[in-house]
């Protein structure tokens, strides 16, 4: 399957399924930034997480390619996307 479909599954069709894991992912990331804003005495958005969850992907696959790399990081801009359009 081609990874950008793949992670507009992951993203726009399978999200009641990890919501019912985890909970809604925005949520999360809105969690996630409140969390490091404290830990680190600054504030750190929810963009900044997302850019973060990229960076970290992009990392990964420049030290060894893995499709999840890929994946994993087109699914975080998709869903990045998704949360400036306010969906």
């Amino acid at each position: 399957m081609n990874i950008l479909k793949e992670a507009d599954i992951i993203v726009n069709k399978r999200g009641e399924e990890k919501e019912r894991q985890y909970g809604p992912f925005i949520s999360s990331m809105a969690k996630a930034s409140r969390i490091a804003s404290e830990m680190s005495s600054k504030t750190i958005t929810i963009e900044d997480c997302y850019n973060i969850l990229i960076a970290l992907k992009f990392s990964r696959e420049s030290h060894s390619h893995k499709e999840d790399n890929l994946l994993d990081a087109c699914a975080y801009i998709g869903s990045l996307n998704n949360y400036k359009n306010g969906k």
